[in-house]
């Protein structure tokens, strides 16, 4: 299994980024698919994320009505649409995979089993 994150850089506050996971080696409609964050001295923190076969999607409340998480299952990718970044947001987000997690596991980041490499954020006030 192979995780690509893609689509990090430097933005002024009230910029915009998407960012992009590429999966690979994984039936990508079967999986459950996330982004986590983690910025420097702080732990990995949950961002976003699909499970399999539902098109509901959870957010944290941090970023909840700022970030848009969605995958297109024919290209076997997943996206994270981040609107009106503030410095807060600073991070590497990284994206992750996972066949058996259930709901109440999903925003604990050691739950997933495959992640990719990681995506820098940066935002300036």
């Amino acid at each position: 299994v192979q995780l690509q994150a893609s689509g990090g850089g430097l933005v002024q506050a009230g910029g915009s980024l998407r960012l992009s996971c590429l999966a690979s080696g994984i039936t990508f409609g079967g999986y459950h698919m996330g982004w986590f964050r983690q910025a420097p001295g702080k732990e990995r923190e949950f961002v976003a994320a699909f499970r399999r076969y539902n098109s509901n999607p959870s957010y944290s409340d941090s970023v909840k009505g700022r970030f848009t998480i969605s995958r297109d299952n024919a290209k076997n990718t997943m996206y994270l649409q981040m609107n009106y970044l503030t410095p807060e947001d600073t991070a590497v987000y990284y994206c992750a995979a996972d066949s058996t997690l259930i709901q109440s596991s999903m925003r604990t980041w050691s739950n997933w089993d495959y992640w990719g490499q990681g995506t820098q954020v940066t935002v300036s006030s």
